[in-house]
């Protein structure tokens, strides 16, 4: 085997590993919370809740997060009770659905 072949393997390999370390990152979780605030210029949303477990959160919080579509914070106001599905990646917390 020459250097070109080990480089070429090395960067498979690398790309693999991200890829599979990536998926195993993202994790998603649906929850009920009570709206605290809602952020349409920056599309984000506050919500209180209790802990999280499909998300290692084993506390109950007031967190703050991003929404996917910031159309779906014109369904909500401050108080409302919701239940909300939450994903997890590499870039944090972001709420995909919610529905009161």
């Amino acid at each position: 085997m020459n250097i070109k072949h080990i480089t070429a393997i090395a960067a498979a390999a690398s790309f693999f590993f991200f890829a599979i370390s990536a998926t195993v990152w993202a994790a998603s979780a649906t929850e009920n919370g009570e709206v605290k605030k809602v952020d349409v210029a920056a599309s984000k949303i506050t919500i209180k809740q209790g802990p999280i477990k499909a998300l290692d959160m084993k506390d109950s919080m007031t967190m703050v997060y991003r929404v996917k579509d910031p159309a779906m914070l014109k369904s909500v106001k401050v108080g409302d009770k919701v239940q909300f599905e939450l994903d997890q990646d590499s870039n944090g917390y972001t709420v995909t659905k919610i529905k009161k």
